[in-house]
């Protein structure tokens, strides 16, 4: 059975979002799924709950500040707007966004190659979008990293997104990259999205008159959750 779109809803084209399997990103041959999936009907709990609200510190959407000392690196503002198709604000949302430091590194137990952890910066932070759609984070710049994934594989600077809706099964993720990355023409998961147009749509814009004199630089990126110019999404969502 075909289930029509909402009245209005415009699908992204094809070629916005990446394929599952990508061989370029060789750990996707692992994990992409072979056969059709199974469609389980929401019941009440999944469409209803649990609200996400009132889970935000006074320091979450602050990275800088999230323990004793400053963290090591160059300090940023990202900051931009959820939007749906029609440009109309999307209040209320959830937004996580974890990074490596300023080194290009985790502090994972499974991120060991060697550059220097930062006992000041742990890389993950949340907010919630006001009653206009905007969205604001203090953290460091990310290091760009080494991956494994081809000979002398390093991912570009960038920050992971979620987004959740109203439920956790309503969750969307994607990267955030910044602009003028020398790695974007070698990185298969950048480079996994097959529209170009759609490639340019994750990478920030540098913005001069955000930038806080003397302080830290801004970066401003939307997310658009719909349509036509919608951001890309690491799974389909439609």
């Amino acid at each position: 059975m075909t289930i029509p779109h909402p009245v209005g809803y415009r699908p992204a084209p094809p070629g916005t979002h990446p394929p599952l399997d990508s061989p370029g990103y060789r750990s996707t041959g692992l994990r992409a799924p072979s056969q059709a999936p199974i469609v389980l009907p929401h019941r009440l709990t999944e469409v209803t709950g649990p609200l996400l609200t009132g889970e935000i510190g006074p320091s979450d959407h602050d990275l800088t500040t999230q323990h004793a000392g400053e963290p090591i690196g160059q300090r940023i503002i990202v900051f931009g707007r959820v939007l749906d198709s029609d440009g109309r604000a999307v209040p209320d949302t959830l937004v996580e966004v974890w990074q490596a430091n300023a080194a290009g590194r985790y502090p994972h137990v499974r991120d060991n190659w060697p550059a220097p952890l930062d006992p000041n910066f742990t890389g993950g932070g949340r907010v919630m979008t006001d009653a206009q759609g905007n969205y604001s984070f203090t953290t460091i710049k990310p290091g760009a990293y080494p991956w494994g994934n081809h000979t002398n594989a390093w991912r570009p600077a960038h920050i992971h997104f979620s987004l959740f809706g109203r439920a956790f099964t309503q969750r969307l993720v994607t990267q955030m990259y910044f602009p003028d990355d020398p790695l974007f023409d070698q990185d298969p998961i950048f480079n996994s999205v097959p529209d170009p147009k759609a490639r340019q749509r994750m990478v920030s814009t540098f913005d001069l008159g955000a930038t806080r004199p003397e302080w830290a630089l801004a970066y401003r990126w939307d997310i658009v959750l719909r349509g036509r110019e919608q951001t890309v999404f690491e799974e389909p969502h439609e």
